[in-house]
């Protein structure tokens, strides 16, 4: 869009959206998964609404993956600057219903500075979307496979894969992170080891696009329900 146009979408809306993603391995699966994913279902939801989405924040909070070499990270403080800062940006153009829809879970610290900042404006809405442990989106994931985590099969999409990378078949069994404050980088990763944190690598096409399916569905209600 150009700036005229977000004008004239502001004179009979007021909705827009703001992917956040991360930077980070995600095993056998390209760094920029959390990205890839958190934009391209925020646009298949919002495209049939004409609601405008923001380009996705790239870089997020993941000092865990430190030392998987192309992890980027952001500290908690750093990013909750940034996030409100770009909250305070649209605002300031006239957005007031704004659903921030997050593609990773360590993004997650930031959340209550961005809720205590919108609850501070008068008029504003914001809903923090996590699209991927929606309750449509978790339940569909269980019935398949309870142990599908991070860098699993919930994540490999056509979108999300690596040309020329295979990742191995079968399942692994849920990674323990129960001491992860505990243990050093390298020594974490040696826990993890490929990136992983569990379930099947790969499932079928027709489970993977019904799962998709409801992680739009999901992420459009936020877009229009409940105002």
């Amino acid at each position: 869009m150009t700036w005229m146009q977000v004008e004239a979408y502001l004179d009979s809306d007021d909705r827009c959206v703001i992917p956040l993603g991360s930077t980070e391995q995600h095993a056998y699966l390209s760094l920029a998964t959390d990205s890839i994913l958190s934009e391209r279902v925020a646009n298949e939801a919002a495209d049939p609404l004409g609601v405008p989405v923001y380009p996705t924040l790239a870089y997020g909070i993941t000092p865990y993956f430190m030392a998987y070499p192309g992890t980027v990270t952001l500290s908690v403080t750093t990013y909750e600057k940034v996030l409100t800062e770009l909250l305070a940006s649209v605002r300031r153009h006239g957005f007031r219903r704004i659903v921030v829809v997050n593609g990773h879970g360590g993004n997650s610290p930031a959340r209550p500075a961005a809720e205590a900042w919108a609850a501070n404006r008068e008029g504003v809405a914001l809903r923090w979307h996590d699209w991927w442990k929606a309750p449509g989106v978790r339940a569909a994931v269980d019935l398949v496979d309870p142990d599908a985590s991070h860098a699993s099969w919930m994540e490999t999409f056509p979108w999300t894969r690596v040309a020329g990378v295979s990742p191995p078949a079968g399942h692994k069994a849920p990674v323990d992170l129960s001491e992860r404050d505990g243990i050093s980088l390298s020594g974490l990763r040696t826990v993890i080891g490929d990136g992983s944190f569990g379930g099947d690598y790969e499932r079928s096409e027709e489970e993977m696009s019904a799962l998709w399916e409801i992680a739009v569905r999901e992420t459009r209600a936020c877009l229009v329900e409940g105002w």
